[in-house]
């Protein structure tokens, strides 16, 4: 074969690949499809200061949302910020996201630091979601219809939702 026969192929290759893996789906992502920006949520991940935070985040991306639940077949939100806060930080939050809210020094948004977290009421009640902050307005959740995934804390919907956001009182 010649030089350019082998470019060909390994085209065709990479281009085989990368169809393939595009139609396949992987909980190791933490870019969903219709999701903000893949490559801002991409440079957001990979500044992240934490490798531990690095490793948690994607072991956990793409996990179903379940209430109540508390593993890898289903976790809901305040499970996830409690499980990632307990193994990440090291810190004991109580279980329900209300509950959460209480245990913070509040801040506003941009004096935000990674593992900070950021609570949301989209009811119109109280508190009824919770999130961890990573940095440049994104943070992780376990939403009700995606799963576990990193979202764009600036996408309007969570602006409105937003109640409040702080660290963890020590």
């Amino acid at each position: 074969m010649t030089w350019n026969t082998y470019q060909k192929y390994f085209a065709c290759l990479l281009l085989s690949l990368a169809l393939f893996a595009s139609s396949c789906s992987s909980r190791r992502t933490t870019v969903k499809p219709g999701t903000a920006n893949a490559a801002k949520i991409a440079d957001a991940m990979s500044h992240l200061k934490s490798k531990k935070l690095y490793t948690f985040i994607t072991d956990w991306t793409g996990v179903k949302y379940r209430l109540g639940g508390l593993d890898k077949s289903g976790i809901d939100c305040s499970g996830f910020a409690l499980m990632l806060q307990q193994n990440i930080y090291g810190n004991t939050l109580p279980r329900r996201s209300r509950d959460q809210a209480e245990t913070i020094r509040e801040k506003d948004i941009d004096q935000l630091k990674e593992g900070d977290l950021i609570f949301f009421s989209f009811d119109g009640g109280p508190v009824d979601h919770v999130g961890v902050f990573l940095n440049n307005h994104y943070f992780v959740h376990a939403s009700t219809t995606r799963g576990v995934i990193v979202d764009d804390l600036s996408l309007p919907a969570y602006q409105k939702a937003l109640v409040k956001a702080g660290s963890f009182k020590n």
